[in-house]
């Protein structure tokens, strides 16, 4: 089996990618896990979140994807050389490696595909200086990024334990008033138990997943026996694609008047962590200095979602290698200036 957490293993052993805080946390209920490699525990919410079970407009009937044990879904997303996005390529352009074999691309489709969303906002302490634009930037993304017929969003808080504030809905009001009576920050970050729940929320939704975290990115708090890998696994597990608007150099930059603040290991931890998590997915890491680019992100983040290629692949049988990861290989026919953000790979599902 190939592995694609070298720079993930590395990370652990140099920088440590467990949660920085040596506090150990009450045995929590483990959850059964559907995919290999260590368990994965999560902490007891003081909101339970449940596994999505989101109504399905009936707008968009036709154009969901059936997220199934024999579908793999692969969000593209193809740009020029400036960073333009590529709009008129077809099937045929496309090339497609499983575990370096050239396969078989079923389908493609565009970015009317509806999007089931979780928004992860980092509740804790350590966002205070941020706390307010970001509010008032996802609020605009919402208004931007949510087709009423055919989209839905939930909303997450995780500080010491992550927290439901608003379930599944096409309702960009519902969205806006949960972010504007969010309570204050506070509490340590359990960040990386927070990014599992949201991926097993998403998982039963049919649709492009997509995570968007705000964060610092910084892990304080979660289970000692979480990993980076355990993460990244179990987003790839759930077909999600990862989103992440990186609040630390907007925090310095507020603090200090300059982007970079000190070079420690926890933020230089944090800082890969989040790179790690969205070049294996697909997604794409921002990090604005200032109340402007705090917007752009946001902007470019939609702009993106309303542009991506949505490639189906269907594997053959892999009845006796159920759990095992394949990695994904996606270019563009004769055409090298071209940039393609995808996931890595996918897990053979087990059922």
């Amino acid at each position: 089996m190939k592995s694609i957490f070298s720079i993930s293993l590395v990370l652990s052993c140099v920088l440590g990618i467990h949660a920085q805080s040596g506090r150990q946390k009450a045995t929590p209920t483990p959850v059964p896990n559907s995919i290999t490699g260590p368990s994965v525990r999560n902490l007891p919410p003081v909101v339970s979140v449940p596994t999505a079970t989101a109504p399905t407009p009936q707008a968009e009937s036709d154009e969901v994807i059936k997220v199934s044990s024999v579908l793999v879904p692969i969000p593209a997303t193809v740009t020029e050389g400036d960073g333009r996005p590529v709009a008129a390529l077809k099937l045929e352009n496309f090339e497609l490696k499983i575990d370096g074999k050239k396969v078989e691309i079923s389908e493609m489709s565009r970015a009317s595909t509806p999007i089931r969303m979780g928004m992860l906002f980092d509740n804790s302490s350590s966002v205070i200086v941020a706390r307010e634009f970001e509010k008032q930037a996802a609020i605009r993304f919402f208004r931007r990024v949510i087709r009423p017929d055919r989209d839905m969003a939930a909303l997450f808080s995780v500080a010491d334990y992550t927290r439901l504030e608003q379930p599944f809905t096409s309702n960009v009001l519902l969205l806006t008033r949960a972010i504007e009576f969010f309570p204050e920050p506070k509490g340590a970050t359990a960040l990386l138990d927070g990014i599992i729940e949201v991926a097993e929320y998403l998982k039963s939704a049919n649709g492009r997943r997509v995570v968007v975290i705000v964060s610092d990115g910084e892990d304080t708090y979660s289970d000692l026996k979480t990993t980076l890998e355990d993460v990244v696994r179990r987003l790839l597990a759930t077909d999600c694609q990862v989103y992440v608007v990186n609040t630390k150099s907007f925090e310095n930059y507020k603090r200090t008047g300059r982007r970079q603040g000190n070079a420690n290991i926890r933020t230089l931890t944090a800082e890969r962590r989040m790179i790690e998590i969205t070049e294996q997915t697909g997604g794409a890491v921002y990090s604005p200095i200032d109340d402007d680019e705090m917007g752009a992100a946001f902007t470019q983040i939609a702009s993106e979602l309303s542009q991506q290629y949505i490639l189906s692949y269907y594997p053959e049988d892999d009845t006796e290698k159920r759990g095992e990861f394949r990695s994904i290989e996606l270019s563009v026919k004769d055409k090298k200036d071209l940039s393609i953000r995808t996931r890595k790979g996918y897990y053979v599902p087990k059922r």
